[in-house]
């Protein structure tokens, strides 16, 4: 169940929890940066580098959210009492991806709020602004190792290319997968 406050705020009723997708702004620049650093350390631990996992920073990571936030206005965030559990953000695609024109930059939860529907939100909210920005269609890429692809592929992606890129000094594969069209993003039922 969700329920319309506003363009810029949606309350969703998710597994007996009300959670609340809205705009980030630059006072959430430090919890999406601690957001940010514990999924990484629990979704990308034994695939990342571990001492890549230990350096990561939360000052830089603020530091750096805060530009983000500034200068893209697809950053949002999962809140539940009145914490940030979440976020997603996305754009205009940044490397040529056969016919898609946006990206799913980063989506993130802690460990404890996954696979109650938050991210499904989440990924609808951002398909549906992105849609409003005159966007078709959204590509993202997944390291090949992350078992939380299944995210992706549930929601109706579907894999399109494969490279690698480095990370902590070391060449990790990633997958792309995409969505030809926003609008079954923004359709989407919560899935399991």
């Amino acid at each position: 169940m969700a329920v319309e406050i506003s363009l810029s705020l949606r309350i969703t009723a998710l597994r007996y929890c009300m959670v609340l997708i809205r705009a980030a702004t630059q006072d959430d620049a430090g919890s999406i940066s601690r957001v940010h650093i514990e999924s990484w350390r629990t979704t990308y631990r034994g695939i990342v580098p571990d001492q890549f996992l230990a350096d990561l920073n939360a000052e830089e990571r603020t530091v750096r959210w805060r530009e983000v936030i500034d200068s893209d206005p697809y950053v949002l965030i999962a809140e539940r009492d009145g914490q940030i559990v979440g976020f997603i953000s996305g754009g205009a695609i940044r490397e040529p991806l056969e016919k898609y024109d946006a990206e799913l930059f980063a989506i993130y939860l802690l460990a404890e709020v996954q696979g109650n529907g938050i991210g499904t939100s989440l990924l609808m909210e951002l398909a549906k602004r992105l849609d409003e920005g005159g966007f078709q269609s959204m590509a993202v890429w997944v390291l090949e190792a992350n078992e939380s692809r299944g995210f992706y592929e549930k929601s109706g992606a579907v894999r399109v290319t494969a490279k690698e890129i480095e990370i902590g000094g070391v060449l990790l594969p990633v997958v792309a997968y995409a969505w030809p069209s926003l609008k079954t993003v923004v359709a989407l039922e919560h899935f399991q």
